[in-house]
């Protein structure tokens, strides 16, 4: 689905997923984005930001309220490090600027196309697959993440960072590694995009973000999960 209100930029991302055979709705404001994704729920949004009724980012916003998980491909001719930090914060999953080339465009389609898809498979032995960190659960195939049995909502950027550092806990991951992690990203992310997520999850999975317990500053290198109880002082 595309939700451009500038008519010549919505015909051409129509024809270019048209002739890798998607099938397109295109819609020319935010609330009338959000009355389609509801009625016919899309496997994919590409969403300008700039747009009449309800902004790009309003848009997000609500989806992600409702917990719809559908991949949502940002377009804007903002350029500014605070506006893309915005979108991801909110949950977008990609972001471009324009002018944009639509071989790029089509390419990031994809890419987000497989990952929910792998995201949607058969989940018989998720439960073996769970990746576990001390009381802290995520479930990559079921895209959930819990504490101490409590669920936690995740933006899709937050989840990949969680996830990837779940899988070796204890390890110090750079902030390098991490944006790596937000491979297709836009090129204007910097260092700071990693910063505002692990600052984000602090906020969801520690007790006191401010003096976090399992997700580590190691100072002049980068960040590691690692497990409270594991890490606490024995009895004596």
């Amino acid at each position: 689905m595309v939700a451009e209100d500038d008519e010549k930029q919505a015909e051409l991302v129509r024809r270019y997923l048209e002739h890798e055979g998607h099938a397109v709705t295109v819609v020319g404001d935010g609330l009338a984005a959000l009355a389609e994704v509801r009625h016919r729920e899309p496997d994919l949004l590409v969403l300008d930001v700039m747009m009449p009724r309800a902004d790009g980012l309003d848009v997000v916003r609500v989806l992600r309220a409702e917990h719809r998980e559908l991949p949502v491909l940002m377009l804007t001719a903002r350029s500014t490090e605070d506006d893309l930090l915005l979108g991801l914060d909110l949950g977008a999953d990609d972001y471009m600027t324009k002018p944009y080339s639509p071989r790029e465009l089509m390419a990031r389609v994809r890419t987000l196309l497989r990952r929910s898809r792998r995201g949607t498979e058969s989940t018989a032995s998720a439960a073996d697959r769970a990746l576990r960190c001390g009381a802290l659960v995520v479930d990559p195939d079921r895209h959930e993440v819990s504490v101490e049995g409590r669920p936690v909502d995740c933006t899709p950027g937050e989840f990949r960072i969680l996830a990837a550092m779940a899988t070796e806990p204890d390890r110090v991951f750079t902030r390098q590694r991490l944006l790596e992690e937000l491979h297709g990203f836009d090129r204007y992310i910097s260092f700071r995009t990693v910063d505002v997520h692990i600052m984000n999850l602090r906020k969801k999975i520690e007790p006191a973000p401010r003096r976090p317990i399992r997700l580590l500053t190691v100072f002049g290198v980068g960040y590691k999960l690692t497990d409270p109880a594991k890490n606490a002082p024995r009895a004596t």
